[in-house]
């Protein structure tokens, strides 16, 4: 089902998250979308064109939508796509490249789809950065700037710094984007969605990681979370209702808890609530909304295409939000035991449970965009936290490797059978054009069409700039 897994902390105005979704428990009856349906009221003020460096002002706001493939864990790159033949062979590995469509690209043996689809594909093989912990890591990866604290373990916080959905609701709120209104407004649907468990709830001590949130900008600017895999008999994503008169008899019910809350603390956020309940009815009513979310709409072939998995469907998932008018959707690669921390059985894991998943699930997100006309309007990003240790480690696994990785762009215009940057013999660090996490969000902010100078504030006003860096000119 859905679900919002905002932090817990005190707003500016005194009430308490647990505090505010507490009230009169109104997520069993779908009324805790009003949160998330706040995020696209949007100013249509356009954005300054002469902000944006005129080398690479033709490519900016080329992608309607952003698809990113999280592959959380953290994929070996010299076993995916920067294997190095040449190395020791406690280094090299098992696996051996394969030649690809691309003439001068050769990519691992398991990824067998993808290699005769390099003709589409940019990879940037320079990726770096110093945080070797996944969350602060993910945190870095999924918002572009680097957490508060690298040196520590966090859970998310209020002062993160917010994720790429979160700063998409956010900029198409504020006006931030391009003159382009928010696609997913007629549909009712949000601007950001984030599906599959984040990465959210690992170990028995439910860490929730940074790197998913909004953090210090409020969590009404969270993405809508699915967290209920899509690959279920029993997907069922939006609240289920049996007429829309009950629907209004429901939001009835909603606004007397708001007037009662509204007599013991007056705030701008209750004020506002009425209006995002309604909008809330609306999309819970909408059939557009709705049949975005029915993959059982496509047909088998295709959903076997994407592989019955909860990722392939994601995948597949994500293409039909994209297609509705959502602005950016995130796959996470679900939480379970076959993800990419290959510490131990790295070779094993990879052969049989992750590569083989990844590479169906996304040469069909490839090929279904083609098909149907959106891949030139839709820039998909894989990657995950980090790369991994070029040394073999005695459990036959790779250790956590900040200091180089591989990230996997295609659509949206970009270059296809290109590769940025280059590694040492040893995949362990970039020997050409390294790559920094405020790149790529640049790079993704800006084929986005986000102004290169946009500026968020946090629950007390501040201003902060979004955009650290300068986009990555060769792919734009």
């Amino acid at each position: 089902m859905l679900e919002f897994l905002g932090r817990q902390s005190r707003t500016c105005e005194g009430l308490s998250r647990r505090q505010w979704l507490g009230i009169g428990s109104l997520g069993s009856i779908g009324l805790s979308l009003p949160s998330v349906l706040a995020t696209s009221v949007r100013a249509d003020n356009g954005v300054v064109l002469d902000k944006v460096p005129a080398a690479i002002r033709g490519s900016f706001g080329r992608a309607k939508s952003c698809i990113v493939l999280f592959l959380f864990g953290a994929p070996a790159h010299q076993d995916t796509w920067d294997l190095k033949p040449d190395a020791p062979a406690e280094v090299r590995g098992e696996f051996q490249p394969i030649a690809s469509r691309t003439p001068g690209i050769l990519v691992g043996e398991h990824l067998p789809k993808l290699a005769t689809r390099t003709d589409r594909l940019s990879i940037v093989r320079s990726l770096t950065h110093e945080d070797n912990t996944h969350t602060v890591a993910m945190h870095y990866m999924l918002a572009g700037i680097r957490h508060k604290r690298p040196s520590t373990n966090p859970q998310n916080a209020p002062d993160d710094f917010p994720c790429f959905g979160a700063a998409m609701n956010y900029v198409e709120r504020h006006g931030l984007r391009t003159g382009r209104p928010p696609r997913g407004t007629q549909s009712g649907l949000p601007s950001a969605v984030s599906l599959n468990a984040p990465a959210n709830q690992v170990s028995a001590n439910n860490h929730i990681f940074p790197g998913f949130f909004a953090g210090l900008i409020g969590g009404v600017y969270d993405p809508m979370f699915i967290s209920q895999h899509p690959n279920s008999d029993r997907f069922q994503p939006l609240a289920t209702h049996d007429a829309p008169a009950r629907l209004i008899a429901r939001r009835e019910l909603a606004m007397e808890y708001q007037r009662r809350l509204s007599r013991l603390e007056e705030s701008a956020s209750v004020r506002q609530l009425g209006e995002y309940q309604a909008r809330a009815v609306r999309l819970l009513a909408s059939d557009a909304a709705r049949q975005a979310f029915e993959l059982e709409r496509e047909s088998p072939e295709l959903r076997g295409r994407y592989g019955n998995t909860p990722f392939g469907q994601g995948c597949l998932l994500a293409r039909r939000l994209v297609e509705a008018g959502v602005s950016l959707v995130t796959v996470n690669w679900e939480r379970d035991d076959a993800y990419w921390d290959t510490h131990k059985n790295n070779f094993v894991d990879l052969k049989t449970k992750l590569l083989p998943n990844f590479d169906q699930a996304c040469s069909s997100l490839m090929d279904d965009l083609q098909e149907r006309g959106l891949l030139d309007e839709t820039l998909v990003v894989c990657l995950g936290e980090f790369g991994r240790t070029p040394k073999i480690n005695a459990a036959a696994g790779r250790d956590h490797w900040a200091a180089c990785n591989s990230v996997v762009l295609f659509g949206a215009g970009l270059p296809g059978g290109f590769v940025h940057g280059a590694s040492d013999r040893q995949a362990a660090y970039p020997t050409r054009d390294p790559v920094s996490p405020e790149s790529l969000a640049a790079t993704i902010y800006h084929l986005l069409g986000v102004a290169p100078d946009a500026t968020l504030h946090d629950a007390l006003g501040r201003p902060m700039r979004l955009i650290a860096a300068d986009p990555i000119a060769t792919l734009v």
